[in-house]
């Protein structure tokens, strides 16, 4: 249904409507200010969740049939019912069984095919609750079963931030892969001492060229990307009969290497794949053997009708190309007779990329076992985007979770009058609490199976997403909530059973009460150095001791400048060029200045500014660097990370926000501090790293030893 654009403020009736299907009708950009959303974006947000409120009379009957679904249903499609250390219920019974009729009879059924009594000691897991109320209504429900609380991490930890691409080797086929991972992470465990590697998104992209090369708009987040694949490394490697074709791509593998390392060349991600596609094929015709083929099929049982779907996308882009919604009719819907048919005309594409997902999921977990094995109590640290890329496999692919004609982004704020829209499309929270969060379930068990911790972008859309309807823009929107309490139960279900660690990224506006959530339920939060002040008092940098101890601390992101170009204030000087600044580069500079200079002094007052490490004179930059992170051990924060480029001085932003053609954001490779690309066999070597990463392994050693 098309939504109208009225210009009124939202009714009473609109307003209670949006109340009960999670759509709000104002929200509070700051404290003591209350925004109204436009009754457009209200009528919009309920369509997309198909209620028609597109006239008063259609929202009063709206209003009228969702009242009597709510007093006649006697559970939410969803309960949640948190667990202690005892197999059994430690919180009592949640509200919605609290609330039901007097005499009312549960049954559960567990995932394990038992049945029990609501009374019993239930196992963790994902179950099905059946109510029976005396007057004979019947209404069965998912009931999730969680630990309260994730365990706290083992001791205190330091670990590298990088952007995998950035990090090439020598061996490298012209940007870094799943192969350098696990060389960087063995190496980092036993020579640093180093407890995890974080790295950015590895979900898998839409395909075609120029290929959006952010990993933050996958095309899919269930799977990753085989461009990250280490062909030597795969097993058929050895066996290919077409020995010479494939040293013909080493070759040219070879010389897109170099272009990046001695010539200044961005990284082609498209080149890279056009190169590792066409290996992969050859790897493709030699036969698996007993064993592979086995670890294959295991694979295939495992994934089901998940991959299936995914591989289906893939073959179907090659064909049609890569936005699903210019496909033949037939083709847009996954459960079609028209795709069935494709499917079967196009099985030996879809089995390709079926491989091309099995040889990626087993290089990342190879990276994780390595890291493990190296030492490391956490490993590797991966990234789940906000969404996917709306014409991409799992738009397609879950279109019935998917709210259509929406996107995900940010309303104004004090940083951004216009708002941001990030051209995702949004999960439906009511579709998502209907199947017991089954795609959320699937999406998390499928990232721990190669994750040693799980960095959630903006988790702050567990609890609420800014929706915009689409053509409109991000200040014609507003916010619709989830259920906060069902995701976040799903999400520590899920990670302890893999023995994870969970970091939620929670900078920027945060609604009041989230991050207490978060914490009581044992996520960590992420703590940025240059945003830490005294936002209730002074306003000043916050001291070391008043902040929080379960987080992630760092100096900076890939969103933000690099710790030496925020110190030189070249960060400034680079948005100038950009033509991005918004006020006189004069004020600018000061401003810049200014923030630079209240940090250094409170690290000159607390001595943390040292002339020297391990013997060796440094530059004012590096001691300044050192300084910060020396900064981030006095804090209590359980992980502390470093993000690469500062260890060896790189002043360039792997992403600019708010530039595209204007910037070469996603495609630079690791620097030093003049703009010369580093290697991960020279990073191995470089005193700058080394001398960074002593003061790092010194401060952890000592809270280790009680001093910390």
């Amino acid at each position: 249904m098309t939504a109208p654009r009225p210009a009124e403020l939202p009714t009473e009736d609109l307003t209670r409507l949006a109340e009960l299907h999670g759509v709000a009708t104002s929200y509070s950009p700051s404290p003591g200010r209350t925004v109204t959303a436009s009754a457009a974006a209200v009528v919009a947000a309920l369509a997309a969740l198909d209620v028609d409120a597109s006239t008063p009379e259609a929202a009063r009957a709206a209003l009228t049939a969702r009242e009597r679904e709510l007093g006649e249903r006697l559970l939410p499609p969803t309960v949640v019912w948190w667990t202690g250390d005892t197999p059994g219920p430690s919180e009592g019974a949640p509200a919605a069984l609290a609330g039901l009729p007097p005499g009312t009879r549960l049954r559960i059924e567990t995932e394990q095919g038992e049945t029990r009594a609501a009374a019993d000691r239930l196992p963790t897991g994902v179950h099905r609750l059946t109510a029976t109320a005396p007057d004979g209504r019947t209404q069965q429900a998912h009931l999730v079963v969680a630990p309260a609380r994730l365990p706290t991490p083992s001791g205190r930890s330091y670990g590298l931030l990088v952007q995998l691409y950035s990090l090439l080797s020598h061996r490298s086929w012209g940007m870094g892969d799943l192969g350098d991972l696990a060389e960087l992470s063995a190496w980092a465990g036993r020579a640093l001492d180093a407890g995890f590697v974080q790295v950015n998104p590895l979900h898998a992209a839409v395909p075609g060229a120029p290929a959006d090369p952010s990993p933050y708009r996958p095309s899919s987040r269930r799977f990753p990307d085989p461009v990250h694949l280490r062909v030597e490394d795969i097993p058929e490697f050895a066996y290919v009969e077409e020995r010479e074709r494939l040293r013909t791509l080493q070759e040219r593998a070879e010389r897109l290497r170099a272009a990046v390392l001695d010539k200044g060349a961005l990284i082609d991600r498209d080149a890279v794949w056009e190169l590792k596609r066409e290996a992969l094929e050859l790897l493709r015709q030699v036969p698996l053997g007993p064993t592979r083929r086995a670890a294959y099929a295991d694979f295939l049982a495992e994934e089901g009708e998940a991959l299936e779907d995914h591989a289906t996308w893939y073959a179907l882009a090659e064909v049609h190309g890569s936005d699903w919604h210019r496909w033949p009719a037939g083709l847009r819907d996954p459960r079609s007779a028209e795709t069935a048919r494709a499917r079967a005309e196009l099985m030996d594409r879809v089995d390709f990329h079926s491989r091309l997902a099995w040889l990626t999921d087993a290089q990342l977990t190879a990276a994780q076992r390595t890291a493990r094995e190296a030492g490391m109590p956490i490993g590797v640290v991966h990234d789940l985007a906000v969404g996917v890329h709306p014409a991409g496999a799992d738009a397609w692919a879950q279109q019935e979770y998917v709210a259509a004609d929406m996107s995900v982004g940010a309303p104004p704020d004090a940083f951004n009058a216009r708002g941001q829209d990030w051209g995702l499309p949004p999960w439906r929270p009511d579709r998502l609490a209907e199947s017991g969060y089954a795609p959320f379930r699937r999406l998390l068990r499928a990232l721990f199976r190669y994750a040693g911790a799980l960095r959630i972008d903006h988790v702050m859309g567990l609890f609420r997403l800014w929706w915009i309807p689409q053509g409109r823009p991000p200040t014609e929107g507003t916010y619709v909530r989830y259920d906060a309490e069902a995701m976040l139960a799903i999400l520590v279900l899920e990670a302890s059973r893999a023995g994870a660690v969970v970091i939620g990224e929670d900078l920027g506006t945060v609604e009041p009460g989230v991050r207490e959530t978060l914490n009581r339920r044992g996520v960590l939060g992420t703590s940025v150095l240059w945003f830490e002040r005294d936002w209730e008092g002074d306003g000043r940098p916050l001291p070391p001791e008043r902040w929080r101890a379960d987080c992630l601390a760092t100096a900076t992101t890939h969103d933000l400048p690099p710790t030496a170009a925020r110190l030189t204030g070249e960060h400034v000087e680079l948005r100038h060029r950009l033509g991005l600044l918004t006020r006189p580069l004069e004020e600018e500079r000061a401003e810049a200045a200014a923030d630079t200079g209240e940090w250094l002094s409170l690290l000159t007052e607390l001595g943390l500014l040292q002339g020297t490490s391990g013997g060796l004179c440094m530059s004012s930059e590096e001691a300044e660097i050192q300084a910060v992170h020396r900064f981030l051990l006095r804090t209590p924060a359980r992980m502390i990370g470093v993000w690469l480029p500062d260890a060896v001085g790189d002043r360039r932003p792997q992403n600019l926000p708010g530039t595209w053609d204007q910037y070469p954001n996603w495609r630079l490779p690791l620097a030093d501090a003049d703009g010369r690309p580093v290697t991960l066999e020279e990073l191995a070597a470089s005193p700058r790293l080394h001398a960074l990463t002593d003061v790092l392994r010194a401060g952890v050693r000592g809270a280790k030893g009680g001093d910390g």
